[in-house]
C-alpha cells in the first residue's frame, strides 16, 4: 500500500526527499537537534514504535505477575508484608546498580541489539521463575530478572526520541506507557485464569515464552526497514559528563523518585490492599477490581501527552510549557490519600484510578523533558537515570511500605505518599530557575 504525502498531512512526509529532518528542539540548554530521517524509516517510524511499546508491555507484564500472584506466595512460603516487600526490593538492586550501564550501552551499541539481548535474557529468567521452589530461588529470579530487564526501558525510550518529532515525544510516551499499562492490567487477569488451574507459577512460563514470540517480530520489522536508520546525521551529542553534573539533571530524578513513589504503590500493592482491606480473595480481587486502574493510568499518559502536545503547537518553551502542566497535575494527587476512606471495593477501584490517571499525567511529561534538554543520542542513558533512581526509590521504600502496612495499615501510607508530588514541583522548580 503507498503512503501519499499529501494525504498524511505531516509537515516532514511534505518536504523533498533527502530533506526530512526533525524540528529543532525547544529545551532551555538550547542545543538544537538537526536530525536527517530517510522517509522509508519515516514511513515505518509507528510499526516500529508499536513493536516497541509490545515490548514494553510484556516488560511491564513480567514485572506485575509478582504482586498478582502475591497472596499465593505468601501462602506457600508463608511471608509477611515485609518479606514480600524484599522480593519487590531484590529486583530493584540489581534494576538501581545495571541500568544507568545498560542506557549507555544502548546508546553505544544501537537499539537492535540491545533491544533483543535485553529480551531475550528477561524470558529466560521468567521462565525459570515458572519453576522455582523456594523463597531464596524466588528471590534469585527476580534479582536476575532486574540485570536483564535494565535495558527495556531505556530502549523503548530511545526509540521515542530516535522516531519521532519532539512535538510527539508526549504521545511516543504514552504509548509506550499504554504498553506498560496493558502489561500491569493483563497481570491479574491472567493469574485469575492460569492460576486456579495451572497454579501460580504458569503466569510466568506464559510470560517467558511470549517474550520469545517477540524476538521474531522485531526481527522482521527491523529487516524491512533495511538497516536504515533515523539517527544518520545527528549533531554530536551532548558530553556524558555535562549532563551527570546539570542541576537541572538531579531535579528531574529527584522529582521522579517522589511522583513514582504512587506508581510504586499501586503496581505492588493494589491486590494486596483489595485482599486485606475488602476481604476478597487473590481471585476476586484480579478478575473484578485490580486491573482497572491500570487503564486509567494508560489514559492519562494519553492526557499528558495531549496536553503536552497542544502546549508544544501553541509555540514558546516546550520545556517550560511541560513544567506548568507537571505543577497543575501535582495537587490533585492528593486524591491518594482518599483512597483508604473508599468504603466499598467499586468506590477504592475509582479513587486508586484517579490517583493513577493523574500521576501518569505527571510522569508522562516530567520524562519527556530530559529528551528535549539533553537530545535524542542521550535519551537511553536518560531514562535509564530516571528508571534506576525508581529501582533505588523502591528498594528502600517497598520493605518500608510492607512495615508501615502490617502496623498501621493503608491509611497512612496512603496519606504519606500523596503530599510527595507537591515535594517533587518545588524541586524541579528550584532546578530549572534561572535557566
Amino acid at each position: 500500500m503507498s503512503i501519499s504525502k499529501q494525504n498524511l498531512g505531516d509537515p516532514l512526509l511534505q518536504m523533498p526527499a533527502g530533506a526530512l529532518r526533525r524540528e529543532p528542539s525547544v529545551g532551555v540548554v538550547g542545543a538544537v537537534q538537526a536530525v536527517t530521517v530517510a522517509p522509508r524509516v519515516f514511513a515505518w517510524r509507528w510499526a516500529i514504535i508499536s513493536v516497541f511499546v509490545l515490548a514494553s508491555t510484556l516488560n511491564y507484564l513480567d514485572r506485575q505477575l509478582l504482586a498478582a500472584v502475591a497472596p499465593s506466595l505468601r501462602g506457600e512460603f508463608r511471608l509477611s508484608n515485609a518479606d514480600y516487600g524484599a522480593i519487590v526490593a531484590a529486583f530493584s538492586i540489581t534494576y538501581t546498580l545495571v541500568a544507568p550501564v545498560a542506557g549507555w550501552l544502548v546508546d553505544r551499541v544501537g537499539l537492535k541489539l540491545g533491544t533483543m539481548a535485553s529480551v531475550a535474557c528477561w524470558s529466560l529468567v521468567s521462565l525459570l521463575t515458572g519453576g522455582v521452589g523456594s523463597y531464596r530461588a524466588l528471590l534469585g529470579c527476580r534479582m536476575a530478572l532486574g540485570v536483564a530487564e535494565a535495558a527495556g526501558i531505556p530502549a523503548s525510550s530511545k526509540s521515542t526520541a530516535v522516531y519521532l518529532q519532539p512535538r510527539e515525544f508526549g504521545l511516543g510516551m504514552a504509548l509506550q506507557a499504554v504498553g506498560a499499562t496493558v502489561g500491569m492490567m493483563a497481570a491479574p487477569l491472567i493469574v485469575a485464569v492460569a492460576a486456579p488451574a495451572f497454579g501460580w507459577r504458569s503466569a510466568f512460563v506464559i510470560c517467558g515464552v511470549a517474550s520469545l514470540l517477540w524476538l521474531p517480530l522485531f526481527w522482521l520489522v527491523s529487516r524491512r526497514l533495511g538497516g536504515a536508520s533515523a539517527t544518520s546525521g545527528e549533531a554530536a551529542p551532548v558530553a556524558l559528563r555535562d549532563v551527570i553534573v546539570d542541576r537541572r539533571f538531579w531535579g528531574i530524578i529527584a522529582a521522579n523518585v517522589l511522583v513514582m513513589a504512587t506508581h510504586s504503590l499501586w503496581m505492588n500493592w493494589t491486590t494486596i490492599y483489595f485482599v486485606e482491606r475488602f476481604h476478597l480473595t487473590q481471585t476476586e480481587a484480579n478478575q473484578y477490581f485490580a486491573w482497572i486502574p491500570p487503564i486509567f493510568a494508560s489514559l492519562g499518559g494519553f492526557f499528558g501527552g495531549w496536553l503536552g502536545l497542544r502546549q508544544v503547537d501553541k509555540g514558546g518553551d516546550v520545556v517550560r510549557a511541560r513544567l506548568r502542566i507537571c505543577t497543575v497535575v501535582a495537587p490533585m494527587m492528593l486524591v491518594t490519600a482518599l483512597v483508604p476512606l473508599a468504603g466499598s471495593p467499586i468506590l477504592a477501584a475509582a479513587a486508586i484510578s484517579a490517583s493513577f490517571f493523574v500521576c501518569l499525567t505527571f510522569l508522562n511529561n516530567l520524562h519527556v523533558i530530559p529528551m528535549d534538554v539533553f537530545g535524542p543520542q542521550r535519551a537511553a542513558f536518560t531514562a535509564a537515570a530516571l528508571a534506576s533512581s525508581y529501582a533505588l526509590m523502591q528498594t528502600g521504600l517497598s520493605p518500608a511500605m510492607g512495615r508501615v502496612v502490617d502496623t498501621a495499615g493503608f491509611g497512612l501510607l496512603c496519606g504519606s505518599i500523596a503530599v510527595l508530588p507537591l515535594v517533587a514541583i518545588l524541586l524541579l522548580r528550584m532546578a530549572f530557575k534561572g535557566a
